[in-house]
């Protein structure tokens, strides 16, 4: 039996997750602080806000940018919880702090409801075509239950554990993300700073070793100096200060994402929170004061 879906937070990201929902053929209850962008009014029900989602729906799905914006929902004014009961299954979407996904999700089970942590990657891109990595955390009969709705936008589905390790996997993907978008920076920095055409030293690194999803996508960003997000930096400082906060608490150190998150800063002060993390790239080619190709 089809269940009444509820999806809080439609940015660029959560209103093509909807969509799908919508597309599919399922009763969706939407809020979002702008406002339910029209073409998804059109087809799913505009609601005036979390209480009235959650109110109206069994499964109801928050993609929002961080830890205090999802705290909101959950448990501020007007917020989710005083409509959450026997039943009702809510899933938070976004990438936000492990610790404190533990925690919503012992206050959320103590009002009789469930909770998954089911963050994803792939970016606007993984959205709109319905192919994004979701990293599950939460009970197995929960993650039955909703696993026919997360196919719906995603491709690569994992039920990783409990509740918290979905936003565990999040971190450490973002940690190689990262990471993969700062070697492929210096590498094509390195390359055009000797000579070498960047473009072709990428298309001969795409058939080697070195192949990799950043040097594909990103790569031909750096090189076409095409920096409108895809996914913007300022989010992934954000992730970044999640495993570095996490890192901290656990004792562990992680001196690369480190470096990585401070190249970010310099992208940040520089005008750049907006652009998307393959940005990074400036950051090194100011250091170098050599652009990989065109003009800084």
């Amino acid at each position: 039996m089809s269940k009444k879906l509820g999806f809080i937070g439609l940015g660029t990201m959560g209103a093509p997750m909807a969509g799908h929902l919508i597309a599919a053929g399922h009763e969706v209850h939407l809020y979002t602080i702008e406002g339910v962008p029209a073409d998804l009014a059109k087809k799913g029900k505009a609601a005036k806000s979390a209480a009235e989602v959650a109110k109206n729906a069994d499964i109801i799905i928050i993609m929002v940018p961080d830890t205090p914006h999802v705290e909101s929902v959950l448990f501020g004014e007007n917020g989710i919880a005083g409509n959450l009961g026997k039943g009702k299954i809510v899933v938070d979407m976004s990438s936000i702090s492990p610790i404190e996904t533990k925690k919503f999700a012992e206050k959320v089970e103590k009002l009789g409801a469930r909770y998954l942590d089911a963050p994803v990657s792939g970016g606007e891109v993984g959205a709109k075509a319905a192919s994004l990595t979701i990293m599950v955390g939460g009970h197995d009969e929960d993650f039955a239950t909703v696993k026919p709705y997360f196919e719906l936008m995603g491709k690569n589905i994992t039920h990783v554990g409990g509740n918290g390790d979905g936003q565990t996997t999040k971190v450490a993907n973002q940690i190689i993300v990262a990471l993969n978008i700062e070697a492929v920076a210096e590498a094509l920095i390195f390359a055009s700073k000797a000579g070498a055409d960047p473009a072709k030293v990428r298309k001969a690194l795409m058939g080697g070793f070195a192949s990799s999803r950043i040097l594909e996508v990103h790569g031909e960003r750096m090189i076409n100096r095409t920096f409108d997000p895809g996914f913007r930096i300022e989010l992934h400082q954000k992730d970044l200060n999640l495993a570095l906060q996490g890192a901290k608490a656990l004792g562990v150190a992680l001196p690369n994402t480190a470096t990585a998150q401070e190249l970010f800063n310099t992208c940040a002060a520089n005008g750049g929170k907006a652009w998307d993390h393959s940005g990074m790239v400036k950051a090194l080619e100011l250091m170098a004061n050599h652009p990989v190709a065109g003009k800084k």
